[in-house]
């Protein structure tokens, strides 16, 4: 299974550089990458287990490094894989105080 996200920053209409980003499956760490100049990240290319995976975005210290308040000091998304062989494309809507995601192709 591959995973991917990208993130943008729907206040300002653009994406979301410098947004570091972990992929658990369970509670083992898998991937670790930064969002790239825009907004995305590729985590893994590799094979991973059934179940679980969490993608986890550090959005409080990216709005602080920025000068912006934010209420949520980092964004959890929880999906679950049953089918390990497809690419899971999981965006991140971002803004201060809410957040949206869906899952992409």
């Amino acid at each position: 299974m591959s995973v991917s996200t990208h993130v943008l920053d729907s206040v300002v209409g653009r994406p979301a550089a410098g947004i570091a980003v972990r992929l658990f499956a369970g509670e083992e760490l898998i991937a670790e990458s930064v969002t790239d100049h825009d907004g995305r990240s590729r985590l893994t290319e590799d094979a991973t287990a059934l179940g679980v995976h969490r993608l986890v975005f550090a959005t409080g210290q990216w709005f602080a490094e920025q000068g912006r308040d934010a209420f949520y000091p980092e964004v959890v998304l929880t999906f679950s894989v049953a089918e390990p062989g497809e690419h899971h494309h999981v965006p991140l809507l971002l803004s201060p105080f809410a957040y949206s995601t869906y899952r992409g192709s």
